[in-house]
């Protein structure tokens, strides 16, 4: 049965929800929606609206060292540990009202409904506001997550963004105490479990109600440099051309074909981009005579990795002695590897939301996410609502009041029986 049925007369209240995510979007930069970047004035007032919110659900409220805004609840078992919940505030510039909000406010609107019904949990309950989980002005990003979890180093403190502030002096501006983020991660937190809007297609175009997330794809980035000859475009003739663009161009399309014969493959999801060229001397009347190139690749299997990265090395090679250029650098700039999440806490929210009516369909995400930092210390799992077009990181972001609904209803159920089995 759809989803649709069940949502009518749940207990988290989807109104209250979409007025919060509403008046949280308002708090934006001027001219600029919805832009709310982490660190910045907006930010914090933001953040300041979202702490008398979580003070006036009942939520006991505070920052701790690394930076995340929590809401607490404390269980009549403190012992069992910790349920937690959340996502983050913060926003890329011109991005959207739902990315990491929704997961936010759909976990204080759950924490509303178990104050207000009287519910008293075994489990301590935690609402998680993670600090900058987008890309910050740091070049870091899921910071707060990273300090929770033990795995903000000493050196990603000393990072300095343009105007020479210092990450540990930015986390102490918003209310942390870097002096005293932990090497070792918290050990109470029993299960982490985050809404999220999907970013994607898939679930629209499949007709489902919600995403559970298996697992997080592994993320590796390439760099690769082309040197030919710069000479003028009007005197040199074609066939004396060691054109450095021309082999790039050929390589960007080796990257699609190779990433094309992965899919075809197996191994499940897989996607790779050339997402940033830099041509040298870049002007209209010179031969190109250097091109940089940034390749992405996102894959579910490590395996699927590392056979493309393999392909790319030999295709790279062999394009650019075809093309009478030198392939001057190919080295790995960073690799992330898939993150599996909890088989046991994916089975809760499937039987959640099975119990509801609410149609599912696993998923990976091909999005990174704070879920990644927080599956190193505690089960983890998510929820994907879905995404209309699957636009995001955009002002036309949107995800339907009627689908987060589902996702709260399948989330709140989850957390009951999560605190009932332990």
């Amino acid at each position: 049965m759809n989803g649709q049925a069940a949502a009518g007369n749940h207990p988290v209240d989807a109104d209250r929800i979409w007025a919060d995510l509403m008046d949280l979007a308002a708090i934006t930069d001027p001219g600029r929606p919805y832009t709310r970047r982490s660190f910045s004035p907006r930010f914090l007032e933001g953040r300041a609206w979202l702490a008398d919110r979580f003070r006036a659900a009942g939520l006991e409220t505070r920052i701790d060292p690394a930076g995340n805004l929590i809401g607490r609840l404390e269980g009549t078992e403190p012992e069992a540990g910790t349920i937690a919940l959340g996502s983050h505030s913060d926003t890329v510039p011109d991005g959207g009202r739902f990315d990491g909000t929704a997961g936010v406010l759909v976990a204080l609107g759950i924490a509303r409904t178990i104050v207000g019904q009287g519910i008293r949990l075994r489990h301590s309950l935690e609402i998680i506001d993670c600090l900058a989980e987008e890309v910050s002005e740091f070049g870091l990003s899921c910071i707060g997550s990273r300090g929770l979890a033990g795995a903000l180093t000493p050196q990603s403190l000393d990072l300095r963004k343009p105007d020479g502030e210092s990450l540990r002096e930015a986390i102490a501006r918003v209310g942390g105490d870097p002096d005293r983020i932990a090497v070792v991660a918290r050990d109470d937190i029993r299960a982490w479990l985050e809404l999220h809007i999907e970013q994607g297609r898939v679930l629209e175009e499949a007709g489902v109600d919600l995403g559970i997330v298996t697992s997080v794809v592994g993320i590796t980035r390439v760099e690769i440099e082309v040197s030919g000859m710069a000479d003028h475009a009007g005197t040199t003739p074609m066939h004396l051309r060691h054109d450095a663009l021309v082999a790039a161009a050929g390589m960007v399309a080796e990257v699609r074909r190779l990433a094309l014969r992965r899919i075809e493959a197996g191994g499940g999801y897989f996607v790779a981009t050339t997402g940033e060229l830099t041509v040298t001397p870049n002007a209209a009347n010179v031969v190109p005579g250097k091109v940089r190139l940034l390749v992405e690749a996102r894959g579910e299997a490590p395996d699927s990795i590392k056979v493309f990265l393999g392909e790319l090395a030999q295709g790279t090679r062999r394009i650019a002695e075809a093309s009478g250029v030198t392939l001057s650098s190919y080295r790995l700039l960073s690799e992330a590897p898939p993150t599996p999440f909890d088989p046991g806490l994916v089975s809760t929210l499937e039987a959640a939301a099975s119990r509801n009516g609410v149609s599912f369909v696993r998923l990976p995400s091909g999005a990174g996410h704070d879920a990644v930092f927080f599956s190193r210390i505690a089960p983890t799992a998510m929820i994907f609502v879905p995404s209309r077009a699957g636009r995001s990181h955009c002002p036309e972001e949107w995800t339907d009041k009627q689908e987060l609904a589902l996702g709260a209803l399948v989330q709140f159920d989850a957390i009951l029986e999560l605190d009932r089995s332990g």
